[in-house]
């Protein structure tokens, strides 16, 4: 259940994000290191990983399914349905998609284990959503990895 202290840090709004105390740092109260593997992963490595991934689902859209970058209406959502199942099945199962394990990264549940697949489900429907991916908290996960409890962290 996704109480207030659940989204507490959002409703303080942006500033509380970069307002650290010293010693402070993304991860800091999950555990985890400040830096290096099994850090939080930043937020270049996680959008080049975007990238990378949204480029290959849509490239496996326009092969498999027709998809073209000119198409009206539904079928423009081709490459988002190729995201979806591609981060449901690779983050369920390994950990990673073909973009974090480019980027050296890996999506584990805040108790340290690999997503599994219903945290994997709840963390991409969310995903695709957008919203969700934009809002951060302190320790820089995305609400969407905030109510799956899942984080990235570095793998090197």
């Amino acid at each position: 259940m996704v109480d207030r202290r659940d989204v507490g840090s959002w409703l303080e709004g942006p500033g509380a994000v970069r307002e650290r105390a010293e010693g402070d740092y993304p991860g800091r109260d999950l555990g985890l290191p400040e830096s290096g593997p099994g850090s939080i992963a930043r937020t270049g490595p996680r959008a080049i990983a975007l990238v990378i991934d949204w480029a290959l689902c849509s490239l496996i859209a326009a092969g498999l399914l027709g998809f073209s970058w000119g198409e009206p209406g539904a079928g423009s959502f081709k490459p988002l349905l190729v995201f979806v199942i591609e981060n449901i099945l690779l983050v369920g199962t390994l950990g990673m998609t073909v973009g974090h394990r480019i980027m050296g990264l890996m999506v584990l549940r805040v108790d340290g284990e690999r997503a599994g697949l219903v945290p994997a489900t709840i963390r991409t429907l969310l995903l695709a959503l957008v919203l969700p991916a934009v809002i951060w908290d302190k320790d820089e996960r995305g609400f969407h990895d905030r109510i799956a409890r899942t984080m990235i962290v570095r793998t090197r």
